[in-house]
């Protein structure tokens, strides 16, 4: 019954919505396969790592052992208990659907998976905050609890509050603010455009 549902969903997503099936990021044709191809040498168990994606940053914390605990949005975990097909690398279809329904996962990832080709920028939000980070053994410990499923939003509860939360104690996101002064920028040249003031002739 879960297989018919979810080939019923790929099915209509295939159809609905004009993402191919490729993983987000960079493809990994295009970038080098071998599975060393990170030094995982240079990360610190509870580091921050950012990755670029195509329209936002992704992050992570760095558990040791070339694995990487990250709030991911997926669908796939609210229809199916199967945790060998969960733990696939979440495709662009089960993200966005995981966005629309609001679940996701705190999941564990290789750095190869997690980065999918990607450059990796490490502890860089450490600038933006005026507190220091809790320690990386402490950072990591919050990563690891917190690992499991999770209702997602957008806007108050994705990959950047995850991270700032297990490293700084505090709830940000950077991009939604950035989002939110953009729209509020809109509208209100919007509003400017439709009601101008008025002139003194």
């Amino acid at each position: 019954m879960k297989s018919t549902l979810l080939n019923f969903i790929t099915f209509l997503l295939e159809k609905l919505i004009p993402f191919g099936s490729s993983r987000q990021g960079t493809k990994k044709e295009e970038t080098n396969t071998d599975s060393n191809y990170y030094d995982v040498s240079c990360f610190k168990r509870g580091d921050l790592l950012e990755v670029s994606r195509t329209l936002f940053v992704h992050f992570g914390i760095y558990l040791g052992d070339n694995r990487v605990a990250h709030l991911m949005p997926d669908i796939l975990p609210a229809i199916s208990r199967d945790k060998s097909w969960i733990h696939t690398v979440v495709t662009n279809k089960r993200l966005i659907m995981g966005v629309l329904a609001k679940v996701a996962s705190i999941r564990v990832d290789t750095v190869e998976d997690f980065a999918y080709g990607a450059s990796i920028v490490v502890n860089q939000m450490d600038r933006k905050f005026t507190v220091k980070p809790l320690s990386n053994e402490e950072v990591a410990t919050r990563a690891e609890k917190l690992v499991g499923s999770i209702e997602y939003s957008l806007l108050w509860n994705n990959c950047e509050h995850f991270v700032t939360y297990c490293r700084y104690d505090s709830l940000v996101s950077f991009q939604t603010d950035k989002v939110d002064e953009d729209l509020r920028f809109c509208q209100a040249h919007s509003a400017c455009k439709k009601n101008p003031p008025m002139s003194i002739p």
